[in-house]
């Protein structure tokens, strides 16, 4: 039995003509460093649940990225993040959404499917969960990032002149894990932070069981990254799951239909990463680049941009 692992940092990556040496090989640094997260726990014979979570972990405190200490602004120059996580063995899921607090939003969707009954929670009652859980707490300097506040700037500036970005990386931006461990077993984790001047209060795909998130032993693990509205609205990682299981397509096969046939033409670019009860991993995006790493057990690992 042998173990895999991907991760993503979001899809609508910074285009290529603009990213400069340094900036490539900072997020290089940070996939690699978020892979050796998740891996560490995985050549220990640690779970694909544990893997994932710290693989994201990472990612999330890493400002790079849109998720935890990285998360981007709404309209009113808040910060609300999403995450959600799922074990492939029962389908046991947890999630949150609009929190803000907690340094790694992950953390408290595991708490809430181990310590409630419930999948999704929201307001006041997700941060005291995650007190209960004693998850460590950041205020607004340990989140503020200066790039992600002129990015808000920006938009609201063009929002005021009638202009409308062409750039994807203002409309999504995510993190994302999957895993499968030498047990057999696979679960699957994402985070964010939204995208840039949303609404307050607009939840993504990311914490939406089946869109954004997925994991199932018989089927895949999913993390999703991209237009979250239209994820939704195709129930993406569930819908690569169904196609599996009902149509019988090999995992490259399902997620390469969903994220180029079904969500491409309809204005949901992004991109996922999935891992299969046999460890195969399906990586396929539809948007300029997506940051996204992979390793399986016995190689070397590998991240990438574009």
């Amino acid at each position: 039995m042998t173990y895999s692992l991907a991760i993503h940092g979001g899809a609508g990556t910074i285009l290529k003509e603009n990213i400069t040496p340094e900036q490539e090989a900072a997020y290089h640094d940070a996939l690699a460093r978020a892979l050796e997260a998740g891996e560490a726990i995985l050549r220990e014979w640690g779970s694909a649940m544990d893997a994932v979570e710290a693989a994201v972990c990472a990612l999330e405190d890493e400002p790079l990225f849109n998720a935890g200490r990285g998360a981007v602004y709404t309209s009113e120059g808040a910060q609300e993040m999403d995450a959600a996580v799922m074990d492939g063995r029962d389908r046991r899921a947890g999630s949150v959404a609009g929190v803000f607090g907690p340094k790694n939003p992950v953390k408290l969707a595991r708490a809430v499917m181990e310590r409630t009954e419930h999948v999704t929670l929201i307001g006041p009652n997700a941060l005291e969960i995650a007190r209960q859980a004693g998850l460590e707490f950041g205020d607004r300097n340990y989140f503020f990032t200066q790039s992600r506040w002129d990015a808000l700037q920006e938009t609201l500036a063009m929002r005021a002149r009638g202009e409308v970005s062409d750039d994807p990386a203002r409309r999504h931006g995510t993190v994302g894990a999957v895993a499968r461990d030498v047990a057999g077993n696979i679960a699957a984790a994402t985070s964010t932070g939204g995208m840039t001047a949303k609404a307050p209060g607009r939840v993504g795909d990311t914490p939406m069981i089946g869109a954004g998130t997925f994991a199932d032993n018989a089927t895949c693990a999913v993390s999703a990254t991209g237009h979250g509205e239209v994820f939704i609205r195709w129930n993406a990682a569930g819908e690569i799951a169904a196609r599996m299981r009902h149509a019988g397509e090999d995992l490259a096969t399902a997620a390469d239909h969903v994220v180029m046939q079904d969500l491409a033409p309809n204005d949901g670019s992004g991109g996922v990463i999935a891992v299969d009860g046999a460890g195969n991993i399906a990586i396929p995006f539809n948007s300029q680049g997506m940051y996204r790493g992979s390793v399986r057990q016995g190689s070397a690992p590998e991240t990438n941009i574009y």
